[in-house]
């Protein structure tokens, strides 16, 4: 052996991982003696040490009817001279063995060694009674069969890429918490309710505190039960920061049993409606005892509300800075006075129809905190001593030059004196010099102003955007030339002059040339003719043209820029204006169906017109130009058939006398003489020329 050639170990190729019955096969190679093939007859080999555990190490192969069937119980014999177990010492082969190679885990068996003659042993079979699968279809033992497993054994095993099997993942329920309160978002209330009914999962889920941060049922409070709006409140209370029971009078069978757990529950809340709720006054007693973060309070039109609990507010809620307390009959200015005193950023109040506004200390408070941004005292008793104290203090100093009071500027920015009968144009007057601010102004229904009152107030308010005179008899076109010219006109936005019955074209048309911001103009039941709404027409063109800006975006496939549906930029209503006829209304269609127009005109007239003129407006803003181009010629020719037909029949005396009507009333606007005993129109249509 120490002279022969000495040969290379063999290189193995890394075997695969095998699985299931082939790994089973692999591993009963390494098999060595073992005690559980004592049942068997066989003879244990002399080096394995008993008294342990089982070891499945090394077995021989061998059957009984092989040549080396008979040598269990010689180890040396049945291995050619090597031994099996990995624990032995005798008959170890030398290191410089040439057929063994220590590194590797894998013996060829039945190679010849140089110089030793041993006969060629193949690898044995498996013996019957540990082979796996039924006997009838193993094979007998027999020479052949020994040669193919020997050749099946000793050769490498080739690769077998395992196959994949399909997974059957459950999405939803593998997904995180976090991803499922994402989804859910993006579900309406009323949808979150009914999802909750799929399974005790979702119901959870659906009722998890973090979707129902702001809990507003203005817009569901029909199709949700009470039930489902007690089990959010409490689900989610330590997560509700808006709280909108707006209209949710079914709650008030549940205020009686579910009025504690619900304040018990919700404690972080910082906006709270209870607008139109039939509650009682200990439940609302718990709310605002629990809560002491509220900025929000909207308490309109609840009668349980009192004094009492505005005081609770008072000393609850310092930093209160919204308060609505319309029509809340049960209280009067002494529990507000207890809230201007107590809570220090109160920047919008509202209590229309409201008691004790001419108490001068509660008035004199409001005027030394000069926080108040919004005021809403429609309806009440306001006059004008005390609107002189709100906007001018308590004996102010006088400038000798303009003969007005020095006093500091107050912050207002919206005021609503709508209803209050008892202020004149002194009242008003009060408002110039003081409220430089001022953005938004509704005098409507006080019968006793005139024009004086806005002599100098137009001028002084440069930031005003809304301007409501609804149903003042006395003001005159006057009035609208001072507003035409004032600096508020670029920027004036929304102007109501409805049942000013001295109001007309002398007035209006100014005010169409030079508001060229304005969105909504009602002036319905006024002199108003089709001028008004020509010259609407052309200053709505006007500011179209000047918004026109070069096309950015992608063509349509024909290569042509694609048509962007026009929007409505200016409201107008001239319901019962007699002196706007069919002539007027067909102006203002014809210009709204002009090519590449984006701003357009809608209009509110006569009943009798109305259907038309919706249905035109629709087909502008669905981009059907052609269509409503056509429906709107065959008005036309519809109503000049009208007249025709009806200019020596029946109604003719009745056209006549409209016309005589129509024309006094034009000398009287532009003579400034009487109304002639104009009766006011309130249901009737517009004129038929």
């Amino acid at each position: 052996m120490a002279g022969g050639p000495r040969a290379e170990p063999l290189r193995f190729e890394e075997p695969v991982k095998l699985k299931g019955r082939k790994r089973f096969l692999r591993s009963l190679q390494r098999i060595s003696s073992s005690p559980s093939l004592a049942r068997m007859g066989r003879v244990p080999s002399s080096t394995y040490r008993t008294g342990g555990k089982a070891s499945m190490s090394c077995v021989s192969l061998a059957s009984s009817s092989s040549a080396y069937g008979n040598n269990y119980g010689n180890p040396s014999q049945s291995s050619v001279g090597f031994s099996t177990a990995p624990t032995s010492i005798t008959n170890t082969p030398a290191h410089d063995c040439q057929t063994f190679d220590f590194k590797s885990r894998i013996r060829i068996i039945g190679q010849n060694v140089p110089g030793q003659t041993v006969a060629t042993p193949l690898i044995a079979q498996l013996p019957p009674e540990i082979r796996t699968g039924p006997k009838e279809t193993q094979p007998q033992n027999s020479p052949e069969v020994n040669a193919t497993d020997g050749v099946y054994f000793s050769s490498p095993l080739p690769k077998v890429v395992p196959q994949r099997r399909p997974r059957n993942i459950d999405f939803w329920t593998a997904m995180p918490d976090e991803i499922k309160v994402h989804i859910f978002r993006f579900l309406k209330p009323w949808e979150l309710v009914r999802c909750s009914a799929v399974s005790r999962p979702w119901h959870k889920m659906c009722f998890d505190g973090q979707l129902w941060t702001n809990i507003d049922t203005h817009e569901y409070y029909r199709d949700i039960p009470s039930a489902s709006l007690v089990r959010i409140m409490t689900a989610a209370g330590p997560f509700v920061r808006d709280l909108n029971l707006r209209g949710c009078a079914q709650l008030w069978e549940r205020w009686a049993t579910h009025a504690q757990a619900i304040s018990d529950a919700c404690q972080n809340l910082e906006h709270f409606s209870l607008e139109g709720c039939r509650i009682d006054r200990g439940s609302v007693h718990s709310f605002l005892l629990f809560n002491t973060r509220l900025v929000h309070i909207n308490f309109c039109g609840v009668q349980a509300i009192t004094n009492s609990e505005l005081r609770t507010i008072a000393h609850r809620c310092p930093q209160l800075q919204f308060l609505n307390v319309s029509w809340c009959n049960s209280l009067d200015t002494k529990g507000l006075h207890r809230i201007v005193q107590c809570c220090p950023k109160l920047k919008e109040l509202k209590a229309s129809e409201t008691r004790g506004w001419t108490e001068k200390e509660f008035i004199l408070d409001l005027f030394k905190r000069n926080t108040l941004e919004r005021l809403v005292v429609a309806h009440s008793d306001i006059d004008d001593e005390a609107l002189q104290l709100l906007f001018q203090g308590s004996d102010p100093k006088i400038d000798p030059l303009t003969d007005k009071a020095i006093v500091p500027p107050r912050k207002f920015r919206h005021l609503n004196f709508s209803r209050c009968n008892s202020l004149t144009d002194k009242g008003i007057q009060c408002l110039s010099h003081n409220v430089p601010q001022l953005a938004g102004l509704q005098v409507s229904h006080i019968v006793n102003l005139t024009d004086d009152a806005f002599k100098h107030l137009f001028e002084q308010t440069p930031l005003l955007t809304h301007l409501d005179m609804e149903e003042i008899d006395d003001i005159t076109n006057s009035t609208l030339q001072t507003l035409a010219q004032s600096p508020c006109a670029p920027i004036l936005q929304h102007l109501n002059i409805s049942y000013c019955e001295n109001l007309g074209d002398t007035g209006m048309l100014p005010i169409i040339k030079h508001c060229q911001d304005l969105r909504t103009v009602d002036m319905d039941n006024t002199r108003v003719s089709d001028l008004v709404l020509t010259e609407a027409a052309a200053q709505v063109r006007e500011r179209d043209y000047q918004q026109i800006t070069p096309f950015a975006g992608t063509l349509d496939r024909n290569g042509n820029v694609p048509r962007i549906p026009p929007k409505v930029a200016l409201h107008l209503t001239v319901y019962d204006c007699q002196n706007v006829t069919w002539t007027g209304i067909r102006e203002i269609m014809s210009r709204n169906t002009e090519y590449n127009r984006s701003l357009v005109i809608s209009l509110k007239c006569f009943y009798g017109y109305q259907d038309t003129v919706n249905e035109h407006m629709k087909r502008v803003r669905s981009g059907r130009l052609e269509s409503a181009q056509r429906l709107e010629r065959k008005w036309a020719e519809y109503m000049i058939a009208t007249e025709e037909a009806g200019v020596g029949g029946a109604g003719a005396r009745r056209r006549r006398r409209r016309a005589r009507e129509a024309a006094m009333v034009h000398a009287d606007e532009e003579e400034g003489g009487p109304r002639g005993g104009r009766r006011r129109a309130r249901s009737g249509g517009c004129i038929v020329m």
